[in-house]
């Protein structure tokens, strides 16, 4: 491994202009490339203490064998060949934008003689206006089908062109009328260039004007008495209006903008993009990325507008970018460069309010459901679950593959209302019939999360040691299944000693079985506060490690230093899914027992209200805070509710300060504004 002090540059030769830089591996390839406003700033970052540096950018400087730059006059040409760069190294360090898919455009070839409409993919031509890009073709053929009534371009192949000229006979569109037909000379080269152009200006959203001339022909068409050419022009304006209905007005001022909005979390983002002309949604966009390098969300706005708009044309960038955040870089200069690209002033900035700003969000639930739909999509595939299992038994130095693993989160509010919660993965699938939800009661001396991760392991396992043995186990007070439920999880039920098969199913009791890893949420102390608690009920064929979810490091017991997977792990995946589902069910059941302490602390002590009136109360009035606006006739309108009660209560919760005492909905356990 390369050690970044041996190609250090001496700090006297960096210069302090802006430019971009590249750093090599030891065979010469480009692994990275980066801008600066001050290169000398910037790359004396690099070159600190490794034990400093976040460890995606640790790997890159130890993987790296040199580093190069070239000074620039300007932060916007920074910009442009920062662009330039990583599109010629395709360095892996850099974060990537890729299509899921390959998207289809409406292309119409102005720089032919005959400019032709087809539906085109891959890389853009010059020469030629693309509109798009669309979901499916077919919604491109639907369009261009209509319009082809009102705007008779060629959409004929070069060969079926030349072919018709060569006989002088016309194809099939020709003879219906939606074709002008210039392959026999029934217009002139420029008059057909001139529908094209028509054709481009209403697909870019200036339609106005051509339903206001098919409208203004018909009528005086009609009152000519020419009702055939009257009927073809309503017919024509019937096709406008309908190739109009297919794009939704989102924006009312026929704004032309794209849409950007990012869904991520540690590992990849989802990127959706709207592209709005006249104010329509003409084409809409999303792809799947992931995040090699460490960055927020201004640095992916920066990159994702480096990639998207750095090979277009001015057609291709709009008058307005919304995006969720401003870019890293000083928005001015990314303001610049895209203006340049368009050859006039772009706008581009976070809507705030208004359709802008609800677009805005119709777009990042778009990019939201597009993640989720991914992670579903990557989590139950069989092959790439097996590539996980195997990964973690070659990372974690298992003897098989943890085909049963079960993860463990602690939630608290400053140590009060604590909870645990116990979610269990098999085949690389949630099976959530045996999830488990753990009341704390400091049994170790204590609440914090090592000693309650201590506590919820030892009753565990002791409980697995009990149901494996066929003797009584420990007491361990009340645990909950994934429904709600509460089960008993003391060694006997019923007054019979459990063994490791119900002889009721004849089927092993779910605890009786060992998982083959357990992994707790958290680093180093609460892996060994886990270590300990499995070593003091004597379990020593089970693997334990824990995930921090920072860094994404995984921590073994007994180890000074955390095993690092590399960010497309398979195996780094399934742990991060099985660590977020325990964070969730562990988080779920903290705030419906902090609700409960909430809505029953105004009702302590009050003479005569027993839980059951309590109970009454909140399921009839809803809330703390409606409880206390009611009267105490209100109040003694409640089945089960006395004058004198009711009166006590009224009195106690006047005397409790509402402020302290938020509302609750008892229904659904959720904290009310």
């Amino acid at each position: 491994m390369p050690d970044p002090a041996t190609y250090r540059p001496k700090p006297g030769e960096i210069p302090v202009e802006p430019g971009v830089y590249r750093f090599r591996d030891p065979h010469g390839r480009v692994i990275y490339v980066g801008k600066a406003k001050s290169l000398r700033a910037r790359l004396s970052n690099y070159f600190q203490d490794l034990s400093a540096l976040h460890p995606r950018t640790m790997a890159m400087v130890t993987t790296a064998a040199s580093v190069e730059w070239t000074v620039v006059a300007t932060e916007v040409e920074a910009l442009q060949l920062e662009y330039s760069w990583i599109k010629e190294y395709d360095p892996r360090f850099n974060v990537k934008y890729r299509d899921d898919k390959s998207y289809p455009y409406l292309a119409v070839t102005m720089g032919d003689e005959f400019p032709r409409v087809q539906v085109m993919r891959g890389a853009k031509r010059k020469g030629t206006r693309y509109f798009g890009p669309y979901t499916h073709a077919w919604a491109i053929r639907e369009t261009v089908d209509l319009l082809l009534r009102v705007f008779p371009v060629r959409t004929c192949s070069t060969g079926v062109f030349k072919r018709a000229g060569q006989v002088g006979r016309p194809c099939l569109l020709g003879y219906i009328d939606k074709c002008s037909a210039p392959c026999v000379g029934k217009v002139s080269a420029e008059d057909h260039k001139d529908l094209a152009q028509d054709f481009c200006d209403f697909m870019a959203g200036n339609t106005a004007k051509f339903v206001r001339r098919a409208e203004r022909e018909m009528k005086a068409a009609a009152a000519e008495m020419d009702y055939e050419r009257a009927a073809r022009l309503r017919d024509d304006l019937g096709a406008l209006t309908k190739a109009l209905e297919k794009s939704a007005v989102v924006l009312p001022d026929a704004t032309d903008a794209d849409v950007f909005a990012i869904a991520d979390d540690e590992l990849e983002a989802a990127v959706q993009v709207f592209h709005v002309r006249g104010g329509r949604v003409r084409g809409q966009r999303g792809w799947i990325s992931e995040k090699v390098e460490d960055v927020g969300t201004p640095e992916l706005v920066e990159q994702l507008l480096l990639q998207v708009y750095g090979g277009e044309t001015g057609e291709g960038v709009p008058r307005e970018v919304l995006v969720p955040e401003l870019p890293a870089t000083v928005e001015a200069d990314v303001e610049d460069w895209l203006s340049e690209l368009r050859g006039s002033r772009v706008d581009l900035r976070v809507p705030q309010r208004g359709d802008k700003r609800a677009l805005m969000e119709t777009v990042h639930r778009n990019a939201t459901q597009a993640l989720a739909l991914h992670k579903t999509r990557r989590g139950g595939d069989l092959t790439t679950r097996s590539l996980a299992l195997q990964e973690l038994q070659e990372a974690l130095g298992l003897e098989e593959a943890p085909l049963r693993i079960e993860c463990y989160d602690v939630s608290h509010t400053q140590e009060t209302n604590v909870v645990a919660s116990m979610v269990v993965f098999e085949d690389g699938l949630p099976k959530k019939a045996d999830y488990r939800r753990f009341a704390v009661r400091g049994d170790e001396g204590g609440v914090d999360d090592t000693r309650a991760m201590r506590e919820v392991l030892s009753r565990r396992f002791r409980r697995m040691r009990s149901e494996q043995d066929g003797g009584p186990g420990q007491s361990a007070a009340i645990t909950e299944s994934a429904d709600g439920v509460e089960v008993e999880t003391s060694g006997a039920v019923g007054g019979e000693v459990l063994a490791g098969i119900d002889p009721e199913t004849g089927r092993p009791r779910r605890f009786a079985y060992a998982p083959n890893l357990v992994v707790v949420d958290g680093g180093r102390p609460q892996v060994e506060a886990a270590a300990r608690a499995l070593a003091d009920v004597g379990v020593v064929d089970v693997a334990l490690c824990g995930l921090a979810k920072r860094l994404e490091e995984v921590w073994l017991p007994g180890e000074e230093h955390p095993v690092v997977l590399p960010r497309t792990s398979q195996g780094l995946f399934l742990l991060q899914r099985v660590r977020d589902e325990a964070h969730r069910f562990a988080i779920t059941y903290h705030r419906s027992k902090r609700s409960k302490a909430m809505t029953t602390s105004a009702l302590d002590g009050v003479p005569g209200l027993g839980q059951a009136r309590k109970t009454a109360l909140l399921r009839h009035f809803g809330s703390v805070k409606k409880l206390r606006a009611a009267t105490a006739e209100e109040l003694a309108a409640v089945p089960g509710m006395g004058a004198k009660t009711a009166a006590a209560v009224v009195e106690a919760l006047a005397g409790s300060s509402a402020a302290t005492e938020p509302a609750v909905n008892t229904a659904t356990g959720e904290l009310l504004d």
